[in-house]
């Protein structure tokens, strides 16, 4: 396991990506991730890649199944063109219901479906860089065509990083076997990282000959901080609506389990059902919060981020806001 790299995560192109960017730089960050909820999570990488020398940018996530494998690498080869190589792409799968009713876009064995679009991938970039004849063959994807006009040719840096989003143990094998990087959910802990995530990671790199040290674990655990104590229990009391809210959903009750509170995450589901949030949030006891969080005034989170992840991830993404409080490089 690497030294423990910290990122931040950074809005959207009408938050000023650009800004926070080089600020999370001036900070220390070692990267930066743009999320893909009410934006796009492609357009900040110019500006991120114009305001910045040195710093990782990534997406966390892109959507991978309401765009062509083709696309997203055009994309991908242009950021990584712009950025020096600093680029790293984020796919995940979101799911059923927002593919098929806020995208329109068949849900149809996610899963081995992903597993085409990283296969696919890795092969448009090949033929980019001159090293393939383009023919890729899937049960999902199919790519044959290229001329040159159409063929952006090589350039200085072609192996993107590219990292998946996984919750079920399909693709988190998947990021062991495939992937430079897991991108971790935030329902999660160190203990469930430790126990279970880590070993299916590996199950993955040993189907692939590779070694865990070839794939970054990537957290974004909740976080609770704050000034003062109220800015810390208002912290506390979002981060506990945030579980409950999470623990609700079925899929991610393995998690819950692993920590003995599987009945609690179907109490969680009876309510959602009935949109009683309130009442959900009463059932998050304070362990559950600081099990699945990190708490600590912002000049302490570095260190908070170390002890519970250290050794177990590779990289965590902390608050930017606070970034000039815990990082001192």
């Amino acid at each position: 396991m690497s030294d423990l790299r910290i990122d931040a995560m950074v809005p959207g192109l009408a938050g000023d990506a650009g800004g926070a960017a080089e600020r999370a730089e001036e900070f220390g960050f070692d990267g930066v991730w743009t999320p893909e909820t009410d934006n796009d999570a492609f357009l900040p990488h110019p500006l991120i890649a114009d305001r910045t020398e040195e710093i990782q940018q990534g997406t966390r996530i892109a959507l991978a199944f309401t765009r062509s494998p083709m696309a997203l690498a055009y994309t991908a080869w242009d950021l990584a063109r712009q950025s020096d190589g600093r680029f790293v792409l984020g796919l995940g799968t979101q799911v059923k219901g927002h593919n098929e009713r806020r995208f329109s876009v068949d849900w149809e064995s996610p899963g081995p479906r992903l597993r085409e679009v990283v296969e696919s991938l890795r092969h448009i970039f090949a033929v980019f860089q001159g090293e393939a004849e383009l023919d890729y063959e899937g049960d999902h994807y199919s790519f044959s065509l290229m001329t040159e006009t159409f063929d952006p040719g090589p350039i200085d840096h072609p192996e993107i990083p590219i990292y998946i989003a996984g919750v079920n143990e399909y693709n988190i094998r998947l990021a062991g076997e495939l992937c430079d990087g897991l991108a971790m959910h935030p329902f999660n802990t160190p203990s469930y990282t430790d126990d279970v995530v880590a070993p299916t990671v590996a199950e993955g790199t040993d189907r692939a000959d590779r070694s865990l040290e070839d794939v970054a674990l990537s957290a974004s655990p909740f976080v609770v901080t704050g000034e003062t104590d109220e800015e810390r229990e208002r912290s506390r009391e979002e981060v506990r609506r945030r579980i409950a809210f999470y623990g609700s959903t079925r899929t991610y009750h393995d998690v819950l389990e692993h920590h003995g509170w599987r009945d609690v995450g179907e109490e969680l589901h009876d309510l959602s059902k009935d949109q009683r949030w309130e009442e959900m949030a009463e059932l998050v006891t304070d362990e559950m919060v600081a099990t699945f969080a990190i708490e600590a005034r912002p000049d302490e989170l570095l260190a908070a981020a170390r002890e519970s992840y250290g050794g177990i991830a590779d990289r965590v993404v902390l608050p930017l806001d606070h970034g000039d409080a815990f990082l001192t490089e």
